[in-house]
């Protein structure tokens, strides 16, 4: 085990703590768009204004400072309007500075390496854990210019964290960018403005317990009205009492819409957004709602029944279903998806993928789900992988968070555990000990079965590799039988198993020659000449 790393222990996965749906706006007048368009506007600019206070803020932020900015937007709007406002910038401000950490060691990363690759001589070779040095003069002296680059990056990041300094763009950065080239993303300047504006309207409210169906703001009744309350300026557009907005789209919810429907009748907070596709010229209303918090089922029983072991990997699913013992039962399984194109196509293929695997998981009658605790975050660097493109590009291709948070939430629907566990060595062990010994005429085992068949095993608690070698016959021991199933703790674990006859009946084997009793023959020809065969009437059948 020399140069192996200590595993981590599996886990059961806690649940999800959240549900959103979301149904189309239909058949609104060109008067409800237009009100829409000024509430978002409107909004908008309040949240802008209030993300750069609470930029300028940086670590100096507490609760009078968020009381303050919230005072200052009430009369501009409303009390609740305010504090969505101001709970939505924090939130932005709170994730800009996680991102902000987690750049810092992405560039830490990057210098370690570089810095041992410079310190070795040139062409000096690397190992299975570290990378070698550098195969030129000309390499290294690039590679030089960017450990400065990344040094200087480093120090600006660091500095900027210690400050309290963040930076934010409302309505993305990738947006943003995308202003200096349409051609590439195939858009004109008003297709761009108009999407730009819409990503940075804010038309959402949070959800309050006891109030009239969950929301004040945003209020949807369970026949599927909605109307919006409209803040102070814009009080003159509305069409029914009490300052509010009705526009005549309604809306039933297809999916989870039984559940919706007992929280609003019985007045339980549920917040909801309203968004604009512009591609598409639609609109959309999204609900969401929390759940009380489920405790995970201890791990004992998530083992009970045996697990599905899945593999994950940059185009498919290899999974394979194991006994409680940890035997592979059936054959190899594999749910392919394509993850080109758009965000959207990628997340629907990743939710059909994990449909098809729910559901055959159903069919074995196991609860429990077993993935590998992927994160590639340190291994996406260019200074790890240099040259290699094509496996930088296949890591960064596995949505390995997103892919986490959807299968939690599709299991957890249907009754199914999901166990993480390390993922080390998952797919070499595999390949050794389980790959060719599960090849028939009729089943071909790839690597990532054998993968999906150490996951599983390592979540029932079971060593990955089957079974230990036996040593050369040149050893005192004379190939006696070895398994990986003793503990390390077990005496003599190493050595040869005395045989049964020389240990008395309740005692420990004795010490001294051995002494082999006579058995019984076994055979006819070993049996003594005087011996009749007679053959037994009853079994005389002709």
């Amino acid at each position: 085990m020399g140069g192996v790393r200590e595993l981590a222990v599996p886990f059961v996965v806690s649940g999800p703590c959240g549900v959103a749906v979301r149904d189309r706006l239909k058949h609104l007048t060109p008067q409800d768009e237009r009100v829409l368009r000024l509430v978002g506007a409107y909004q908008g600019r309040l949240a802008s204004r209030d993300l750069k206070a609470r930029c300028a803020d940086g670590l100096e932020h507490g609760a009078g400072t968020w009381a303050s900015r919230k005072r200052g937007l009430t009369p501009q709007s409303s009390s609740r309007i305010a504090g969505a406002i101001t709970k939505a910038t924090h939130d932005q401000w709170a994730l800009a500075r996680r991102c902000q950490a987690a750049h810092i060691q992405t560039l830490e990363a990057g210098i370690r390496t570089l810095r041992h690759r410079l310190s070795l001589p040139i062409g000096a070779p690397g190992t299975k854990r570290a990378p070698g040095g550098y195969r030129s003069k000309g390499e290294w002296f690039h590679k030089s210019r960017r450990l400065a680059a990344l040094e200087a990056r480093h120090t600006v990041a660091v500095r900027d964290r210690q400050a309290g300094r963040v930076r934010v763009v409302r309505g993305g950065r990738r947006l943003l960018n995308t202003r200096r080239h349409l051609d590439q993303a195939r858009l004109t300047e008003e297709r761009w403005r108009e999407r730009w504006e819409a990503e940075r309207w804010f038309l959402a409210a949070d959800g309050e317990s006891g109030k009239r169906f969950g929301n004040e703001t945003i209020r949807v009744t369970d026949t599927g009205e909605v109307s919006i309350k409209l803040p102070a300026p814009l009080a003159h557009l509305a069409n029914t009492k009490h300052g509010r907005y009705t526009p005549a789209s309604t809306v039933a919810f297809a999916h989870r819409g039984v559940e919706w429907a007992d929280r609003v009748v019985t007045n339980r907070a549920v917040a909801y957004r309203i968004h604009h596709d512009t591609g598409r010229g639609r609109w959309y209303l999204t609900a969401s709602w929390q759940r009380p918090t489920v405790q995970a089922v201890p791990l004992a029983t998530a083992r009970a029944r045996g697990v599905i072991g899945v593999d994950t990997n940059a185009d498919h699913f290899a999974a394979y279903h194991l006994d409680p013992h940890g035997n592979p039962t059936g054959e190899p399984h594999r749910f392919f998806y394509d993850l080109s194109g758009t965000a959207t196509h990628r997340d629907a293929q990743i939710r059909h993928a994990l449909t098809r695997l729910i559901n055959w998981a159903e069919q074995t009658g196991v609860t429990t789900i077993a993935v590998e605790d992927l994160d590639f975050t340190a291994e996406k660097t260019r200074e790890k992988h240099g040259r290699r493109k094509r496996f930088r590009r296949l890591i960064s291709g596995i949505p390995t968070g997103k892919l986490r948070v959807r299968l939690v939430s599709m299991a957890a629907e249907h009754g199914l555990a999901v166990v993480a566990v390390d993922p080390a060595y998952t797919s070499v062990w595999g390949a050794q000990h389980w790959q060719k010994p599960l090849v028939t005429p009729h089943r071909r085992m790839s690597r990532h079965d054998a993968a999906g068949i150490a996951i599983g095993r390592r979540a029932l608690g079971h060593p990955v590799r089957r079974r230990t070698a036996p040593p050369p016959h040149d050893r005192s021991d004379r190939a006696g039988h070895r398994t990986a199933q003793a503990g390390p703790g077990a005496r003599g674990r190493e050595g040869t198993r005395p045989p049964a006859t020389d240990r008395p009946p309740g005692g420990p084997s004795p010490s001294g020659t051995r002494k082999r009793g006579p058995s019984a023959s076994n055979t006819v020809r070993d049996a003594p000449s005087t011996h009749e065969w007679v053959q037994d009437s009853l079994m005389h059948t002709g």
